[in-house]
């Protein structure tokens, strides 16, 4: 298990001998100490990257390409060691870990590894005697940071696009979740990365990230995490004008008309909201039911959400997991107190299960809350357990709420008129919408949101532009230029 820094190849101290606890969120035992980075650990890391990136983006692409694939190879060989290490330091079940979390890595790693070579530029059409051709060309060093919930899964969306097109890298995991990525590394200079390509820089965000999105060397930064720190990450990049791509918050809406296959979205708005304890920004979190069908839905939807199996996250049989940590617990606790005094009804859940073996731990039982649209609890990020339900009685009204809060960046809906489905995933104003599903992700499927959400994508064609910068290139072949000036 490796709790140093990732600097140019080599794991190192931090400069100051930092050093911050790692705790297992089922128990509250301390299972490392990782270095923490600081502002002169960063500095040191994008020295690196810089050093690192002419050869890098001068390398073929086909080559960038099978380092990639490599690395998903060996992602695979150590499928087992990653879902429990996972499962370990997240909270994550080691179910979800093996069958999700890890795959879904390997996956992208694999996607870009076979996009590095196909991201082409363009002939222009332009007046006759002139050639003009647009190239992609990398940005250099680019910064990312990386949010405690999915950890491995987003160390890979973030730098598999960013190498494929030939950027170096430094990436930021989360304090709290930094041996999945730290790990990565490691398998990234057994196949081969070069020195410098990657940097791993665990660390606060108010110092190392700080430092981060500030680096005058840095030409991109890439946040996933908090709208408010979203913005934090905006301000701070402001000295070298460096591009901004961000994965904020949501509140997504899940619609089920009074048509939908209730066994269908009974299950799969469980899934939409407690899957990984409902820690993610795509989660289903407000449950917008037809009036017709909502008292039979809510009627299976609850004894469903009763009999998940809370429990250690390495015990295969576990369903859901604890929260990440103590103190958000208690924060997501602090809604269930939030919706009550704004007259929300509470259906189900609202505090820690009583069983004595999750004492320790950072559990937080399933839980319903029927509100109104306008509750802070149907309008602010929980980040949690917590699903808001709430009821419409046309179309218009469901999308009116969907469409509702500042967020925009997953959301579903679940009917078997295809007619209404289609026209609605165009209305809600969101960067993805799902129908009659949710939280299906590919690595060729662009991922992002609108307004609050943030801007800029994850995954396919569209990410890798967005790791590029485009050179318009004039090339006179045969054109016959008056003078503009004749003495």
């Amino acid at each position: 298990m490796q709790n140093k820094l990732f600097i140019n190849g080599r794991f190192v101290d931090a400069l100051s001998g930092v050093t911050i606890e790692v705790l297992n969120p089922h128990d509250g035992s301390v299972i490392t100490h990782i270095a923490a980075a600081e502002a002169a650990d960063v500095d040191l890391a994008v020295e690196a990257a810089a050093r690192a990136f002419p050869a890098w983006s001068r390398m073929a692409a086909a080559q960038r390409g099978r380092l990639l694939l490599r690395l998903a190879d060996a992602i695979e060989a150590n499928a087992e060691e990653l879902a429990r290490l996972e499962s370990l330091d997240t909270g994550h079940p080691i179910r979800d870990s093996r069958a999700l979390d890890v795959p879904r890595t390997a996956a992208c790693f694999r996607y870009f590894g076979g996009m590095a070579d196909k991201l082409e530029g363009a002939v222009v059409p332009v007046e006759p005697g002139f050639l003009n051709y647009v190239q992609r060309a990398p940005i250099g060093v680019v910064g990312q940071i990386v949010p405690w919930n999915f950890p491995l899964m987003f160390t890979s969306w973030k730098m598999g696009p960013a190498l494929a097109a030939g950027n170096t890298v430094v990436i930021k995991p989360s304090e709290l979740t930094p041996l999945s990525s730290l790990r990565i590394a490691e398998l990234m200079a057994e196949v081969g990365f070069p020195d410098g390509v990657v940097n791993v820089v665990p660390g606060y965000g108010h110092t190392a990230g700080q430092r981060l999105a500030e680096h005058p060397r840095v030409g991109k930064i890439a946040f996933t995490g908090s709208t408010a720190t979203g913005r934090s990450i905006v301000e701070a990049s402001q000295g070298n004008l460096k591009r901004v791509q961000l994965e904020l918050g949501g509140k997504g809406a899940n619609i089920v008309f009074d048509d939908a296959d209730l066994d269908a979205a009974v299950n799969g708005a469980a899934w939409a909201i407690f899957h990984n304890q409902g820690q993610a920004c795509i989660a289903g979190s407000r449950l917008v039911l037809h009036e017709r069908i909502a008292d039979a839905f809510l009627d299976r939807f609850s004894a469903l959400a009763a009999s998940i199996r809370l429990g250690n996250p390495l015990d295969p049989e576990t369903e859901m997991g604890p929260l990440t940590s103590a103190q958000h617990r208690d924060r997501v606790l602090s809604y269930v107190d939030v919706a009550r005094e704004q007259g929300g009804q509470l259906l189900a859940g609202g505090k820690a299960p009583a069983a004595a073996s999750l004492a320790q731990g950072y559990y937080v039982e399933p839980t319903i809350v029927q509100a109104r649209p306008d509750d802070r609890v149907a309008q602010e990020e929980v980040f949690g357990p917590v699903v808001t339900v709430l009821r419409f009685g046309s179309d218009e009204q469901a999308l009116a709420i969907a469409n509702g809060t500042p967020y925009g960046l997953g959301s579903g809906l679940w009917t078997r008129d295809l007619s209404r489905a289609h026209k609605l995933a165009g209305a809600m104003q969101a960067g993805m919408c799902w129908i009659n599903c949710y939280k299906r992700v590919s690595p060729g499927s662009p991922f992002g949101g609108v307004g609050q959400s943030g801007y800029g994508r994850e995954m396919g064609f569209e990410a890798m532009r967005d790791y590029t910068e485009a050179r318009s290139v004039w090339v006179n072949v045969d054109a016959q230029i008056a003078p503009h000036y004749r003495r």
